[in-house]
């Protein structure tokens, strides 16, 4: 625990502490003037403090039965049937022959349909005469994060390690042939790419750190979103000619968004890079914009192998790849799209997928618009809500 979290605790439990002896005081001393509107006591009032507690609270007495219980105890399972959670009751056991706090794990044993709570943590207080008091909280989030946090760490472990060992085996190699001026040019050749790779992969993990947090950016400015469409594709414009990509555009839109310029240029050319990467040779990628419901709604269409819809929740996930061959061999470093829906929180807005195997797919990236946008739209260029993802042309 930290100094700051001790500080506060003991703070919170003198001003409780201070409130009851005052409200002793006022019970038993009433000053002239004062009457008792509401006869509640002391008692009276801890009792409505356990009842709103967001954490699970459960009095028990020395034979194990509950004496008190508050709401948010049978809604994280600590009491069911009014009768306590068996590892409650056993830790409850162990308190009073022992006389000390006992840490325990509350958490649901049964896979639970919707978003109940997965990780229940707490712990058993001994209190006088035989009567224990289990105190618990939900603590999935917590849980949850350090789980992200470890598969985050051991990804990118996984993927610096590939690249950095290729590195090394073609170094070698390039020592061991030393004398063949064609051997040594290839294998620099393919040090080259994977440097590059390790480069990119790096840069777009700085990038993601900054963006984690989902936190509204604090000085905007107003961006034109044609300027960040044509900086965008011209970022992309010759891996699409590698490729044989041809990336048609729609015409002027005149919308203006309050953000980062540069987030979002980065942003609309990691979709676009997305699109062009997953696209056959000589089939189109569209770009489009308009004006929907107060959002401005930048969709990249291609015309692709499309998503599984069971992949289709996981594809804004850091290191996630639904073809992990072609990413590979494309050069991707998995955190593109994880970037596009990071930009996206933080400038208010969000990203949106339709996708249909064998089809295509189209991404959705949405800003709230500046209010002069609608001012500025060429007519025939604001939607009716829906987002222009052209299935009638896939």
């Amino acid at each position: 625990m930290t100094p700051v979290v001790v500080l506060l605790a003991s703070a919170g439990l003198l001003l409780v502490g201070g409130a009851a002896g005052y409200l002793v005081c006022r019970r038993r001393h009433p000053r002239p003037g004062d009457g008792a509107p509401s006869g509640l006591t002391v008692a009276d009032l801890v009792e409505r403090l356990v009842l709103s507690s967001h954490s699970g609270v459960v009095l028990l007495d020395r034979a194990g039965d509950v004496v008190l219980a508050n709401p948010r105890a049978a809604e994280l399972g600590l009491v069911r049937d009014g009768r306590p959670d068996e590892r409650a009751a056993k830790a409850a056991e162990q308190v009073l022959a022992e006389g000390r706090v006992v840490p325990v794990d509350l958490s649901p044993l049964e896979h639970r349909s919707g978003r109940g709570p997965t990780a229940v943590l707490g712990e058993v207080r001994p209190l006088d005469d035989g009567f224990t008091v289990v105190d618990a909280g939900d603590e999935s989030d917590a849980v949850r994060l350090e789980a992200t946090r470890r598969d985050f760490v051991a990804n990118v472990s996984h993927e610096l390690k590939t690249p950095v060992g290729a590195v090394t085996l073609l170094a070698e190699a390039v020592l061991d042939a030393a004398d063949d001026p064609h051997e040594v040019q290839r294998f620099a050749t393919k040090i080259l790419n994977e440097s590059t790779r390790l480069g990119a992969l790096v840069t777009e993990l700085i990038a993601l750190s900054r963006l984690q947090g989902a936190e509204r950016l604090p000085e905007l400015a107003t961006v034109d979103v044609d300027t960040v469409m044509g900086d965008a594709l011209s970022r992309c414009r010759l891996a699409a000619e590698s490729a044989q990509i041809e990336i048609t555009v729609d015409g002027p839109s005149g919308l203006q968004v309050d953000g980062d310029a540069t987030l979002l240029v980065t942003a609309l050319s990691n979709l676009v890079d997305n699109a062009v990467s997953y696209s056959p040779s000589d089939s189109p990628v569209s770009v489009s914009r308009q004006l929907a419901d107060g959002f401005v709604e930048i969709a990249v269409t291609d015309r692709g192998l499309g998503i599984a819809p069971e992949h289709q929740e996981r594809v804004f996930e850091r290191f996630f790849r639904v073809d992990q061959a072609r990413s590979r061999a494309t050069g991707g470093t998995g955190l593109g799209l994880a970037i596009v829906k990071h930009v996206a929180a933080n400038h208010g807005g969000d990203v949106r997928l339709w996708s249909r195997p064998g089809t295509g797919s189209t991404f959705t990236l949405r800003l709230p618009a500046h209010p002069d946008s609608e001012r500025h739209v060429p007519p025939g260029r604001s939607g009716t809500g829906r987002t222009r993802e052209l299935r009638g042309v896939l």
